[in-house]
């Protein structure tokens, strides 16, 4: 099975990529900790730390390593070395023949590229330039989503394919619209376009302090099959 690493890699790209020694390094340009971690592909020493932090810090971006179930060794390194936790993440994902359903109609549609309206919502939500540079970069089946309540567009969403899986990333509803069911339906679309690309399986993000969200993936049946965290240094804020 496609590990969750290289999923979100093909469907939400950093900007460069490059292997060094035991590290996959990342730029991000500015478009979040996603595009921007290094990653182990091995048993690393004090020296290849060394190495990834001066690597990082050349492309312009604070030191940022994703932690894995297999990294503890690296967890507790960094950690040694100052390092603190930020934003554990749970991973998401159930068949998408689970979410499917019918549509309400005029509720989610799939639009490529966004319509201004659907960047608008997303500015609104801090999912500027920058991260809507990423969903331009992804190379296969992709889609934005717009969701529509009373007739008004207020929520937007992406969603792209890699391999059998889709992962969907950037879900936005206005504040107003919250609360209403219009999470789950953008789920339901996006789940609709994927088995329409292929897809058998339906993936997505969530910060375990998003209490709201992972109740809504929860409610869905999808189930928690991965996690990871990121491990950055306690005095500097990561690009």
């Amino acid at each position: 099975m496609t590990s969750t690493t290289q999923i979100i890699d093909a469907t939400w790209p950093a900007a460069a990529i490059q292997t060094q020694g035991p590290w996959t390094l990342r730029r991000g340009d500015g478009a979040g900790s996603r595009v921007s971690a290094a990653t182990a592909t091995g048993a690393v020493t004090p020296d290849d730390l060394d190495q990834a932090e001066a690597a990082m810090r050349a492309m312009g971006q604070t030191p940022l390593f994703m932690i894995r179930p297999q990294d503890a060794t690296l967890d507790h390194d960094l950690e040694v070395r100052g390092y603190r936790i930020l934003d554990p993440v749970n991973v998401w994902a159930c068949p998408v023949a689970d979410l499917l359903a019918p549509m309400p109609s005029l509720t989610v549609f799939p639009v490529w590229e966004p319509l201004a309206v659907m960047n608008e919502i997303w500015d609104q939500g801090g999912i500027g330039p920058a991260r809507r540079a990423v969903m331009d970069r992804a190379a296969g089946p992709k889609t934005a989503l717009l969701g529509r309540a009373d007739d008004a567009p207020v929520g937007a969403a992406f969603v792209a394919v890699a391999g059998d899986t889709a992962m969907l990333h950037a879900l936005e509803i206005l504040p107003q619209a919250r609360r209403q069911g219009l999470g789950g339906w953008m789920m339901r679309g996006a789940a609709l376009w994927a088995q329409a690309q292929g897809a058998t399986r339906m993936t997505v993000l969530c910060t375990q302090a998003n209490d709201a969200a992972n109740r809504l993936y929860s409610s869905l049946g999808m189930c928690v099959v991965d996690q990871y965290h990121y491990r950055t240094p306690h005095k500097e804020e990561t690009t």
